[in-house]
């Protein structure tokens, strides 16, 4: 017998549970070996995901139709690959401890209800009960700990991999023409309004005279970064409009530009430096390149793994 005992930082949260008995009210999605997953299933497990599809497509009936069937689809193939899984933890020999889900439970209730009475209200809400609840999070913790387990086999990303990952996709590290920007922004209450050019000219002299422009942007610019002296960081080309761009990026480090006065709003700018468009170097990217290719790999392996699970067992869609 094997006692099943991981302890993970994050149990991963999915919603219901497969059905472990053949008989049915509402109909029957799929079977996976003597295990069934029922149509009400699919839909509770895909709820959140459609409400929010139907949010965002609530005026694109057909787009929504498209996106709901690939959900409901999609929360099929997860539940069959739950119910995979809950069957190898059973014919593995795995034990997972009562006492052990009793902590997970009571960690659960902390964490997401605070207290007993809110979780026990909060179930009742959700026409579930205690013990719904207690195998939900059973099955969510035996599903997260095989997945874990089967994911985590020592992969190697080699330095030579990483170079060539980065030699094939160059455009992926390149960096746009970017300036380094302070900014003062003065809104016009209409395109005519002189007074917000009058101030701009003034705040321009005071900058010719030497008033420092991070102080000018803390006391007169409207920008989200008034507070930060007008900093912007550095910014992309494709970022900024193109009246701001042109002549941004026509300055040399260290140069205040004229007023850029467009119809709703003049600009004060500050160009504290800029980067021509280059690639970034390998060594500034390899971690972000090894961690992709980790993760390209670890998703294989577990696609591997559940298609060994599909081999070894019944499963049929309806």
């Amino acid at each position: 017998m094997k006692v099943f005992y991981f302890i993970l930082g994050l149990v991963v949260c999915a919603t219901v549970s497969v059905v472990a008995q053949p008989a049915v009210v509402d109909g029957v999605k799929g079977v996976v070996s003597s295990g069934v997953v029922t149509f009400s299933e699919v839909e509770d497990y895909s709820r959140p995901a459609v409400d929010a599809l139907r949010r965002q497509y609530s005026a694109q009936p057909d787009l929504f139709n498209e996106k709901l069937n690939d959900t409901l689809n999609d929360s099929m193939e997860q539940l069959v690959e739950r119910a995979l899984i809950l069957k190898s933890f059973d014919t593995e020999g795995y034990k997972l401890p009562d006492s052990y889900v009793d902590e997970l439970v009571q960690d659960r209730i902390r964490e997401r209800f605070g207290d007993r009475v809110t979780f026990m209200k909060t179930l009742q809400a959700q026409g579930m009960t205690a013990e719904q609840f207690r195998k939900q999070v059973r099955e969510q913790y035996i599903e997260s700990a095989l997945r874990n387990q089967n994911i985590q086999s020592e992969i190697f990303i080699s330095p030579y991999k990483i170079e060539q990952y980065y030699l094939a996709n160059q455009d992926e590290f390149r960096v746009e023409d970017q300036v380094k920007l302070r900014m003062i922004v003065l809104p016009k209450a209409t395109p005519d309004d002189t007074n917000v050019v009058k101030l701009a000219r003034e705040i321009q002299s005071k900058l010719k005279d030497g008033t420092p422009f991070s102080e000018m942007a803390a006391v007169y610019s409207q920008g989200s970064q008034q507070y930060q002296g007008g900093e912007r960081g550095w910014v992309d080309r494709s970022v900024l409009r193109k009246e701001l761009a042109d002549v941004a990026f026509s300055l040399p480090p260290g140069t205040v530009s004229d007023i850029v006065d467009t119809p709703d709003t003049c600009y004060l700018m500050l160009v504290e430096d800029k980067h021509a468009s280059h690639v970034r170097p390998l060594t500034e990217v390899a971690a972000d390149i090894e961690k992709t290719l980790r993760l390209k790999q670890q998703a294989k392996l577990q696609k591997d793994w559940i298609e060994g699970l599909k081999k070894k067992t019944f499963i049929r869609y309806f």
